[in-house]
């Protein structure tokens, strides 16, 4: 989809572009966005009750994760390895957009570190360590592409810094306030 130029229109308030004049204030998302944000949906219900079957049945057999084709095979490993270590694993959804065949949410991710992680998960920072028995949460953004009501493709930017800052696992920040000469 190509970017349209903002032309003398303003920034609304919240940071959206306007409408041009005579448009529409709200365009109906098509059937295809609908229909994958509802798949979406399916997926982090099924995640979220521990129904890691039915959520890994979510994604195509030649799923990519982050560029890499891992398959169901792939990320029903992943998904057993965070139920492992986090059996309260949960995405609660906080915000989420789509156009067409993709699907961008933003998520409040959260769990009890209770198990040991065996594969290179949430930054392969987990691997061999024992339970902390503390509890994150943290902000997670993802990119899904959909086709024929599969995942076929997911990207992710996550918080480890601060889920392991919360599970104990790093030291914490220094308390000093943050320094104001960035550019020196």
């Amino acid at each position: 989809m190509a970017a349209l130029p903002l032309g003398s229109r303003a920034l609304a308030r919240d940071g959206t572009v306007p409408p041009p004049d005579g448009a529409p204030e709200t365009i109906e998302p098509s059937a295809l966005a609908r229909a994958n944000v509802e798949a979406l949906r399916l997926y982090y219900d099924a995640l979220n009750r521990g129904d890691l079957a039915q959520a890994t049945l979510s994604f195509a057999p030649d799923t990519k994760n982050h560029g890499r084709i891992v398959g169901r095979t792939g990320l029903s490993r992943v998904l057993t390895d965070l139920r492992t270590m986090f059996p309260d694993y949960r995405h609660d959804l906080v915000e989420i957009t789509a156009t067409g065949d993709v699907v961008v949410s933003r998520n409040r991710v959260s769990g009890t570190h209770k198990g040991v992680g065996r594969i290179p998960v949430e930054g392969g920072k987990l691997v061999g360590v024992p339970p902390t028995g503390r509890s994150f949460v943290v902000q997670h953004i993802h990119w899904w592409r959909f086709a024929n009501g599969l995942i076929v493709e997911h990207y992710a930017t996550r918080d480890d810094l601060d889920m392991m800052e919360q599970l104990g696992l790093l030291a914490l920040r220094s308390a000093q306030p943050p320094r104001s000469d960035y550019a020196s």
